[in-house]
């Protein structure tokens, strides 16, 4: 919305919209540019994991329930900043000794003290809006290690490919990917209606690519001809 719509709906003045607007936006709850305010994401920029949680929950928990079958104890596990990997993590301490590796302050904090689950916690610069760390240090640290499993989302798939918002965001998957056996890719439906600026990897490079069952059979039939493994996430029936 512009600044200036807000400022109309809420009855009070363009500056006191500016400072709260300044205060989530240091929060990492949207963006302000050029007198606009925006939650959600675009091609050039991701909308914050504060947002982004709470969307598409249902699917994200199915995705990451399947995802589960790949996760094994005694593994390292490698799970990047996405919210729908965050999915995974009440269910991790089902399936421990785990050893999880990720750049993700969230993760790090919702993991802290799981008994049966040793974390490696990736340094580097503090990203606020996906709250993580990325940069050079971030990928030096990552190829240095050697994971049995990387579980990954992304912002969007165009051409079967992925993509995203950031560089730097980029930069780390692609590390985390190259420093993992098996590569999982949990794509909601949702992604393949995006789009974003940032090539990133191919469908067809993953090991498995996890869908929900929203998604358009359109797709699943063009993936499965082109050689990529999708598995359809179904939702857990009532009661179970």
């Amino acid at each position: 919305m512009r600044i200036e719509q807000l400022a109309e709906q809420f009855g009070i003045s363009a500056m006191t919209i500016h400072r709260d607007l300044d205060e989530l936006e240091d929060q990492g709850l949207l963006r302000k540019s050029r007198g606009v305010a925006t939650a959600t994401s675009t091609a050039l920029v991701e909308s914050s994991d504060a947002y982004r949680v709470g969307r598409q929950h249902a699917e994200k928990e199915a995705m990451a329930l399947a995802a589960m079958e790949y996760i094994e104890p005694n593994q390292a596990i490698m799970l990047d900043d996405s919210t729908s990997a965050m999915h995974l993590i009440p269910h991790l301490s089902t399936t421990t000794p785990l050893k999880v590796i990720t750049n993700t302050l969230t993760i790090m904090n919702e993991l802290r003290g799981t008994r049966g689950i040793e974390m490696i916690g990736l340094g580097g610069e503090y990203y606020n809006w996906c709250s993580a760390f990325m940069g050079r240090m971030t990928v030096r640290e990552i190829a240095e290690l050697r994971a049995d499993l990387f579980v990954m989302s992304t912002s969007a798939i165009v051409d079967d490919i992925c993509f995203h918002q950031t560089l730097e965001t980029v930069d780390v998957k692609r590390a985390m990917f190259e420093a993992a056996s098996v590569r999982v890719l949990l794509a909601d439906s949702t992604k393949f209606e995006k789009r974003a600026l940032h090539a990133m990897l191919p469908l067809s490079d993953f090991d498995v690519v996890i869908v929900d069952a929203g998604i358009d059979q359109r797709h699943v039939t063009r993936l499965r001809e082109n050689g990529v493994n999708v598995q359809i996430a179904r939702r857990p029936s009532a009661g179970r």
